[in-house]
């Protein structure tokens, strides 16, 4: 196999792979037979032929290209091999520091340990919701509670928050590692990122630029924090961007053909899947349906194909969240009911522009029209707009500040938080403030000033090429990070500390305008090289410029980059869960106990568990205490600290753990850790 076509098949299996598993592993859970046996063999199969289908090549007409891309006249064969063994070892050194550094979050404090403790469950049982396993502590009673955070109760039973796509693809790790496996699969899916985007870069710029693009994305803070902890943004990278590159394969084949098709509907399928990942993929994935439209109207097969591929894994998306995560969508309820009714309006309308554009009731002049917008002025309007908008955003904390009235428990909470922080860092006190004015200043702490204005640059070229009919690749790859980015930088709809609001922007924001910049780069050397400068000359300043970009980009990532963080966290809970009695029912009587480690009691240690409610008096817990020892079982008083468990026995200390946490910032670009220390103590009380 040459370079060229290792490159090409490499960057695209990942996503492959993810469409498979979940493929065989969504409608298991759905049966409510997850399970390792049945999920392996049916994951065998269906592998080999979504791997075969999407990675296999049939010699045909190419489309041409510009010099140097994958699609280019004999661009698969040109590939050297320095660049594809070059991306080899970026990803690979990538993997081991991500390993060696990995973050152990498996105590519910924020996302992550929430998908850890979802996936465990899963790993475990196979099957949803949770139950509440009342009889464990003698039947209902008013005093008990069995939510947490990230976990509802509805309807008689637990329901976890968030979507399954994540979980599903944790608890293969969990079959075979147990809790180190998870967190493991964090760094695992962190290099699958960086891989798919060198390939991503090799086909839209061209190969030699893919060790730059991986090194760049590698080293911003936003990737290394999302790749040690088990955030969903990580298989929602790896499906976005081994889709666009399916895409993109899809035009080296055979116009219409059967292998064409076939990557087409994988390519939509990958793009849908980002909807199990993730609710919120609905809105980036949006560009999609119109391009659809657009190669339908095109009288293109192709189109078809990753219609029904997007409608497969969207839908699949949608079916799973309104029938095992209904509470979640619920919680979400005032910024989805949006967001689906935008869907249907973008779907509406490109119903009606295939319409019109097949049966020409406007297509002539659609046309006509587009031809009079490749001659005219509008392409280079439309490329000093786009660095007009770059402005507006860097302008907007002078003409803006935006707050959030608390609307819920949440919002209230999360005011506390701000509060919290704003008074460590000394700054005004208003815990409403949402920092969103400075979302295009947390792109520049994290990329760089050199890197942004390429990005804008790049940005401004490519729209004027597009409007002028040049570079149909980048059509959907442009309209996509485009959108998304806008969006993003209005309103990130996230907890303003950093770096925990840096995830919003490695989902696509980040890769994206990385991607922008490194086709300003080759733009650029291509046009110094044609000044008549040597090639020593140009190679010289080619590194120069990536090092260029790489400097503040270390600047803000070089600490974080060799701290550790949320260390001895799954040791600690394996000890408390030892600690524990046999047949054991756990009651926790104080909240921060509760909040931490109810599901995870529920979870690692498989013993059921439940909270008091906050009205709870000693005489409550005594009851229910009872109540367990009558069915059997040995009721365990939980809390923080031995004062909190003493009026029922004897208190004893089943976990300590003093490790770091990242710290939070939310004017600046983060560092530094905070101390953080986990207590749990345990006691029995006696037999009635």
């Amino acid at each position: 196999m040459n370079a060229g076509r290792l490159l090409v098949r490499a960057t695209a299996a990942p996503a492959l792979v993810l469409v498979a598993w979940l493929a065989v592993s969504l409608p298991l859970l759905m049966a409510g037979v997850f399970r390792p046996a049945p999920a392996v063999a049916l994951f065998v199969p269906v592998a080999a032929l979504v791997l075969w289908l999407g990675l296999r090549t049939r010699p045909g007409d190419d489309p041409g290209g510009r010099p140097g891309t994958l699609n280019a006249p004999g661009g698969l064969d040109a590939v050297q091999r320095w660049p594809v063994w070059s991306v080899f070892a970026v990803t690979a050194a990538f993997l081991v520091l991500q390993v060696v550094m990995c973050a152990e979050q498996v105590v519910v404090r924020r996302d992550p340990a929430s998908y850890v403790q979802f996936a465990t469950w899963l790993a475990k049982h196979g099957s949803l919701p949770i139950p509440l396993s009342e009889a464990a502590f003698g039947g209902p009673d008013a005093v008990l509670n069995f939510a947490s955070p990230a976990f509802y109760q509805d309807g008689g039973a637990v329901v976890p928050q968030f979507m399954a796509g994540w979980p599903l693809v944790l608890a293969p790790a969990g079959w075979i590692g147990g809790a180190h496996g998870m967190v493991l699969m964090a760094p695992v899916l962190g290099a699958c990122c960086v891989l798919s985007f060198a390939g991503l870069v090799a086909r839209l710029v061209g190969p030699r630029w893919a060790p730059a693009g991986a090194l760049l994305l590698a080293l911003t803070l936003p990737m290394l924090y999302v790749s040690r902890n088990t955030f969903s943004e990580l298989p929602a990278i790896v499906l976005l961007l081994g889709g666009l590159s399916l895409m993109y394969d899809v035009r080296r084949e055979p116009r219409d053909g059967r292998v064409a098709g076939a990557k087409a509907l994988l390519a939509g399928a990958a793009l849908g899947l980002i909807v199990l990942v993730r609710i919120d993929g609905l809105r980036d994935v949006l560009p999609v349906v119109a391009f659809a439209g657009l190669l339908v109207a095109r009288r293109r097969a192709a189109g078809y194909w990753t219609a029904g591929g997007l409608l497969l894994g969207a839908g699949a998306g949608v079916v799973e969240g309104f029938t095992m995560s209904r509470p979640y969508l619920s919680y979400l309820r005032t910024s989805l009911v949006p967001l689906l009714a935008i869907s249907a309006a973008v779907l509406v309308a490109t119903v009606l522009l295939v319409a019109a554009l097949r049966w020409d009731l406007a297509g002539a002049r659609l046309r006509r029209a587009g031809a009079a917008v490749a001659r005219g002025r509008l392409p280079g309007a439309a490329a000093v707009l786009t660095v007009l908008v770059l402005a507006a955003f860097a302008a907007r904390p002078l003409v803006q500040t935006v707050r959030r009235p608390p609307a819920t428990g949440d919002d209230a909470m999360n005011v506390r938080f701000i509060e919290m922080i704003q008074k460590i860092q000394a700054l005004p006190v208003d815990g409403t403030r949402q920092y969103s004015e400075l979302s295009l200043y947390w792109v520049l702490w994290y990329v760089g000033i050199p890197a942004l204005l390429f990005a804008a640059f790049g940005a401004a070229l490519l729209v004027r090429r597009l409007l002028r009919g040049q570079s149909p690749e980048w059509l959907l790859p442009y309209a996509m990070v485009v959108w998304t980015t806008a969006q993003v930088l209005v309103r990130p709809g996230i907890t303003p500390d950093h770096p925990w609001a840096s995830r919003r922007l490695i989902g696509l924001v980040i890769p994206g305008l990385l991607l922008f910049t490194v086709f300003a780069s080759a733009w650029t050397v291509k046009r110094v090289r044609r000044l008549g400068y040597g090639p020593r000359v140009v190679r010289t300043g080619t590194v120069a410029g990536v090092v260029l970009m790489l400097v503040p980009i270390l600047l803000t990532s070089g600490g974080y980059l060799v701290t550790r963080t949320e260390q001895g966290e799954v040791a600690a809970v394996d000890g408390m869960c030892r600690a524990l009695p046999p047949r054991a029912s756990v009651v926790m009587v104080e909240q921060s106990t509760a909040d931490r480690f109810l599901q995870v009691v529920r979870g690692e240690c498989g013993v059921p568990a439940a909270r008091t409610a906050g009205s709870a008096s000693p005489e409550d817990v005594r009851r229910v205490a009872a109540g367990a020892h009558r069915a059997g079982r040995r009721p365990v008083i939980m809390a923080a600290k031995p004062e909190q468990v003493a009026p029922y026995g004897t208190p004893r200390q089943v976990l300590h753990l003093v490790t770091r946490q990242d710290g939070r910032t939310l004017t600046g670009p983060p560092g530094g850790t905070w101390g953080l220390t986990m207590d749990v103590w345990t006691a029995e009380p006696a037999r009635p």
